[in-house]
């Protein structure tokens, strides 16, 4: 099991313990918000799910009917757990509303505080992991799933402190308010989760520091050719790819083109991590 495998089937595991302790902390307490939040976790443990089945399938080689591998698996999952985020806090909105026009006490107060400041601490902790080895590894579906917990690192929070809020006040409307802020978090979660791994399963090209490195990779070899052009990027999961072409002299040999080819490719791959690229040599016209 490989390193990528190993940190998903962690963030599974997070979100099965979680789950359990707010849908048995809501049961106790009555508490819409501290429901809204088992729901929330319910989405990522299926968000985390999906994250882990799409990292172990894009870490297969390439095949004849997968010629260049099966990166983009990631970022389908990426996608999917945007909108599954999004349908999440709509169920999320719906049942505050209800509880706002008919409002339930709170019960069992200090075990939903408790749960809710011990769900943040394990959310911190395995989404720091997360987002570390998404940024190594360079893989959207753990930097999604990372998202989600860091997300539900402030929403358990703020459940918890609506929760001690009521307690103190008296205002029982002050829980179903929390859950609607929890609501409006997700939603631009999934909104920026659907909307960067639609962009690359669009073909969308790379981000522009990462085309920053390129175009400076490939105009530090400026002497050795006459001019570059038609460069396009595109990334599928982990795996960048980079394509352009290049001018050289019309009398230039075949073994000279060859190895300004390879000098390009060399230094690219090493600007950029799970690079591919190729470089295409046009003879200049006189």
């Amino acid at each position: 099991m490989d390193r990528k495998t190993r940190v998903a089937l962690l963030s599974v595991g997070s979100n099965i313990l979680l789950v359990i302790l707010k849908i048995v902390a809501g049961i106790l307490s009555g508490s819409i918000s501290i429901i809204s939040e088992a729901m929330h976790s319910g989405v990522d443990l299926l968000a985390s799910v999906i994250a882990f089945i799409s990292v172990k399938t894009s870490s297969r080689p390439a095949d004849e009917k997968h010629p260049y591998g099966h990166g983009k698996m990631e970022n389908i999952s990426g996608f999917i757990e945007g909108l599954l985020i999004f349908i999440a806090a709509i169920a999320i909105i719906k049942e505050a509303i209800n509880k706002m026009i008919e409002p339930v006490s709170i019960e069992q107060a200090p075990v939903a505080i408790v749960v809710m400041f011990f769900a943040a601490i394990v959310n911190f902790f395995v989404s720091r992991k997360l987002h570390i080895v998404s940024k190594e590894e360079d893989s959207q579906a753990l930097e999604a799933d990372s998202l989600h917990l860091k997300t539900d690192v402030y929403t358990s929070l703020g459940v918890g402190v609506g929760i001690a809020l009521v307690k103190l006040t008296g205002i029982s409307i002050l829980d179903p308010i929390v859950a609607l802020l929890v609501a409006l978090l997700i939603i631009k979660e999934a909104y920026e989760l659907s909307s960067n791994a639609f962009n690359i399963l669009l073909d969308g090209s790379l981000p522009e520091d990462e085309l920053n490195i390129v175009i400076k990779a490939i105009e530090s070899h400026k002497n050795e050719f006459l001019d570059y052009h038609k460069l396009k990027t595109r990334k599928a999961g982990s795996m960048k790819y980079i394509d352009f072409h290049i001018t050289v002299p019309k009398e230039m040999t075949v073994e000279r083109s060859h190895q300004i080819q390879g000098n390009l490719k060399k230094d690219l791959k090493d600007a950029l991590v799970n690079t591919r690229v190729n470089v295409h040599i046009d003879p200049e016209k006189k």
